[in-house]
């Protein structure tokens, strides 16, 4: 399969952090939800591809390219849309444009106004006076204006109203409906993961605890219902987790490791939200 983005063994080390030999692969054409919980280390992986951080050892290549010898070529396909805009908010979008015009090789200043008037984003106003959904879409019209091949968006969607973060994932949709453009796409809304990824990877301090397709990851765990005297040794071996309530335990195991013998009890399919809580509670199983 055709990668855009491939990360292997990638490790950063902070003071308190460090991210651990993290490796995973992005395919050409598809959308990929890069989760967990603060602190999981998304927003570090995210710098160390746009080379806003040095690694310390791992490698990343994005279109075959190499992430540091081959940097300069790779900020030509990428395109980039953080949780708030890094313009001076006194410029209105046709002064942006002429900024960033010399700096991309393929940028195409009828498509940028096109996309102004898809989104219904006007050129008369500053930045200043843009709703934060307006921002956005702003940032999304110069990653795709440029012909990015991988647009990179790290918390996009936080603090939207619904018709703003839809809008914005109608965007990416059509975005990679040609099959030869990718979107990674680190957020905290798990619901938007569940309804545009295709493939799903989830940090958890430092570490990536699941990376593949979402279905696989959505159909592959439940959460197994127990009272507090229910829980085996074979459960509790199995479980990944196991958090205990005043009234009852929620597990979360694979679906195919439920014991054989545990007809009466309930199971269902975990969704991410609750699959982030109860990794992230994992120092509670006992």
């Amino acid at each position: 399969m055709n990668n855009i983005l491939e990360i292997k063994d990638l490790c950063k080390s902070y003071d308190s952090f460090k991210l651990d030999n993290v490796s995973f692969s992005l395919p050409r054409g598809y959308i990929m939800g890069f989760i967990g919980q603060n602190g999981s280390g998304k927003t570090t992986t995210i710098r160390t591809i746009l080379n806003m951080a040095f690694i310390d050892s791992g490698t990343i290549t994005v279109s075959g390219l190499d992430s540091v010898r081959d940097a300069n070529k790779i900020s030509q396909k990428i395109g980039v849309v953080f949780d708030s805009t890094y313009f001076a908010l006194h410029l209105k979008a046709g002064d942006i444009e002429r900024q960033l015009k010399p700096f991309y090789d393929s940028w195409d200043t009828a498509k940028f106004y096109s996309y102004l008037t898809k989104f219904s984003l006007p050129t008369n106003k500053p930045i200043s006076e843009f709703s934060k959904g307006m921002k956005m879409k702003f940032m999304a019209a110069i990653a795709l204006s440029h012909d990015a091949e991988l647009i990179i968006l790290d918390e996009p969607t936080s603090g939207l109203d619904p018709v703003a973060r839809d809008e914005l994932l109608e965007i990416l949709l059509d975005y990679v409906s040609d099959e030869n453009h990718s979107v990674l796409f680190s957020t905290h809304i798990t619901q938007d993961v569940e309804r545009i990824a295709d493939y799903v990877t989830v940090l958890d301090s430092g570490k990536v605890w699941y990376t593949g397709t979402k279905d696989e990851l959505m159909n592959d765990f439940v959460i197994l219902r127990l009272g507090n005297n229910e829980i085996t040794d074979e459960i509790a071996q199995k479980s990944l987790n196991i958090v205990r309530h005043e009234t009852h335990c929620d597990a979360l195991i694979r679906q195919k490791d439920i014991p054989i013998k545990s007809g009466n009890f309930v199971y269902e399919k975990a969704s991410l939200d609750e699959m982030l809580v109860l990794i992230a509670r994992k120092g509670e199983k006992r």
